[in-house]
């Protein structure tokens, strides 16, 4: 497996999902939720229920999964390393969160369902949040709309700033957020296929029956999933979808999608030159030259695709 020693996540970071936190934190009321989120939220509660309720990974606990995690933690120049956690759950789902503490967890189900090489692919993708700093914003999205959900304009006095054109950005960069972290896979795998794989059985993959689910046939369906835009209110349907039609919000894109994406890049002179190391370091910069900043009209055009939906959101509201 490579290695990318000094590498800055700005090397590998998907354009959407920079442009996604540019306009989320540009919106009304975002430096007022992550003062309040400093005030008021820990990470240690988190901790605490983790080392209560979870398996704690080590070089005792889970070792083949603790050696492929730290191989991970190395290919990616993560420093120090994350605590690691498994849960008893049977869904297969894996998440990162903490900022001073950052933590992976990684449920019993993706153990059970995914083989070493997809779940190494699992692990790269967790870190890959955790190297490009993500886990404080979806901290923060979690108990910005928790707390107006659950308290109103009684929460901590932003109830009146969390609107809704916030939450939707809160959940297009989320989204937008996972793009980066499958980057970060692929660099680790150094293999499109693992990583794929393990998208395909996280999306309906099945024990008793994994020797017939076939991974061209997954992509095939990507291939099929892309066309339905042909048809311009299959577009509508899909934008009306990850945004709450259905009475919630997707956190992250369609597996289909992701696959598109990373296939993409893969293909990229980009991630190539990164093979080769020449990618941008950090602090110092390197020979890839990736854009810090968006440009203002790939910002403007995020805020107008956010205005639409809300747009879309309230006349569905007043059909009802």
């Amino acid at each position: 497996m490579p290695t990318y020693t000094g590498i800055s996540s700005e090397a590998f970071r998907h354009p959407l999902d920079r442009q996604a936190e540019e306009a989320l934190r540009n919106l009304p009321g975002f430096d007022l939720i992550a003062r309040k989120f400093v005030e008021f939220v820990y990470e240690r509660p988190q901790l605490v229920y983790l080392m209560g309720n979870t398996i704690q990974v080590g070089p005792r606990q889970y070792s083949t999964i603790y050696q492929m995690f730290r191989e991970c933690v190395r290919d990616l120049d993560i420093y120090p390393e994350p605590a690691l956690f498994v849960l008893q759950n049977p869904q297969a789902n894996s998440y990162a969160l903490g900022q001073e503490n950052p933590y992976i967890v990684i449920n019993t189900g993706i153990l059970d369902l995914l083989n070493e090489a997809e779940i190494r692919a699992v692990l790269a993708h967790e870190l890959g949040h955790i190297k490009c700093g993500h886990t404080i914003l979806i901290q923060m999205a979690m108990w910005a709309m928790s707390a107006a959900s659950a308290l109103g304009e009684l929460t901590f006095g932003i109830g009146n700033f969390v609107t809704q054109a916030l939450i939707y950005a809160f959940f297009e960069w989320r989204r937008k957020a996972e793009l980066t972290a499958d980057r970060a896979a692929l660099l680790v795998m150094d293999d499109l296929n693992p990583v794929m794989s393990s998208m395909m059985k996280v999306s309906g993959g099945s024990i008793k029956y994994a020797n017939e689910c076939s991974l061209q046939e997954f992509i095939k369906q990507s291939e099929n999933y892309q066309s339905l835009d042909e048809d311009g209110l299959n577009q509508i349907y899909k934008f009306l979808i990850y945004n709450g039609s259905q009475d919630m919000m997707l956190t992250h894109p369609f597996p289909v999608e992701r696959l598109r994406y990373l296939q993409e890049w893969a293909a990229s002179e980009q991630y190539q030159q990164i093979r080769r190391g020449n990618y941008q370091r950090s602090p110092a910069s390197g020979a890839v030259n990736v854009a810090a900043e968006p440009s203002e009209q790939e910002v403007e055009n995020l805020r107008r695709q956010i205005a639409e939906l809300q747009q879309e959101i309230n006349k569905m509201k007043r059909s009802e």
